[in-house]
């Protein structure tokens, strides 16, 4: 699935190119992708009609645009779920669709944008489609109402997202709290990790590198952590996150892409994930010979170094 860069990428896109347009039409594809809309199919066409998208918003993997109605605050929100496959693309109407559209929107020209950038040759005056491709149809979009942060009331998110925590990359993020629940938690660090209650965003490829660039083994018991360690792992998960979201995220097929369709090229710069069999990166450059180990973790895999990231005398696999 889309970890926290990818689905950053998709929404500064948004920012970029959907933010302000109102919406003249909506056409669902495929009914299963609105499955998550109170109503189905034809209640999420006749209720996103005529509304106004805000500014994108997202909390780890979960990504949302408010809508605005005429002369009211925003109290609903398009809400993203990407799934496995899943693809928020924007074209011009004429272009040709996209093998696997699911659900087409339609945006009206606006004069001025409120995004974070704007391209060259950026014509804020020409109508746009906003589309949605889904392969496997596992994700979908959905209206949900907005409600205050259990953590910030004065920040509003969609009531599905509640329950999700805040990511590394949030301004608002704690460091110092995610390490008392590390401590408190009594589990794997790397099922810590994965955990978008404790700490979001966090997917199988960036908690295996930040892992590893913290030198931390993913069966370490959190309970063990010290606070230096958790700063130290922490750390390791913002900039390991921080190059991908430069580099556009990780894109190994067609499936992960930008909203122009373009795919991301992180998957080069990764020292374990999908590199067993292969000499560490870092052990090799302090004149050791190493070679990354995958394990079976959770019905996937983990990737490590046995060297530099040795497996604690206390593990919890």
């Amino acid at each position: 699935m889309p970890e926290l860069p990818e689905v950053e990428v998709v929404r500064r896109g948004l920012a970029t190119w959907a933010a302000g347009r109102s919406v003249s039409g909506v056409e669902v594809v495929e009914p299963r992708s609105t499955r998550r809309h109170d109503g189905g199919a034809v209640a999420f066409e006749s209720q996103l009609t005529g509304l106004r998208l805000a500014a994108p918003e997202r909390r780890g993997k979960y990504l949302w645009v408010p809508l605005v109605a005429a002369g009211s605050p925003p109290d609903r929100a398009l809400v993203t779920h990407l799934g496995m496959s899943g693809q928020l693309l924007v074209n011009a109407p004429g272009d040709p669709d996209p093998r696997h559209l699911r659900i087409r929107i339609l945006l009206e020209g606006e004069g001025e944008s409120l995004g974070e950038g704007e391209r060259e040759g950026d014509d804020r005056e020409a109508a746009l489609e906003l589309r949605f491709a889904d392969q496997r149809i596992f994700g979908g979009l959905f209206i949900d109402v907005l409600v205050p942060a259990s953590d910030r009331p004065d920040q509003l998110v969609p009531a599905s997202v509640t329950h999700i925590a805040r990511d590394p990359l949030d301004p608002h993020f704690d460091p110092d709290t995610v390490y008392q629940r590390f401590r408190r938690r009594r589990t794997g660090l790397k099922r810590a990790l994965l955990d978008q209650g404790l700490i979001s965003g966090i997917g199988n490829i960036y908690a295996d590198e930040a892992l590893w660039q913290a030198r931390l083994h993913y069966a370490r018991p959190t309970e063990t952590l010290n606070r230096g360690e958790s700063a130290r792992l922490l750390d390791a998960v913002c900039a390991v996150m921080e190059k991908a979201l430069a580099q556009g995220g990780t894109s190994f097929d067609a499936l992960y892409v930008n909203v122009n369709g373009e795919s991301g090229y992180f998957d080069r710069s990764l020292n374990v994930y999908g590199q067993a069999g292969r000499p560490c990166a870092r052990c090799a450059g302090e004149g050791h010979q190493s070679l990354i180990v995958k394990d079976r973790f959770m019905n996937r895999s983990s990737a490590y170094c046995p060297r530099c990231q040795p497996v604690p005398r206390r593990a919890r696999w």
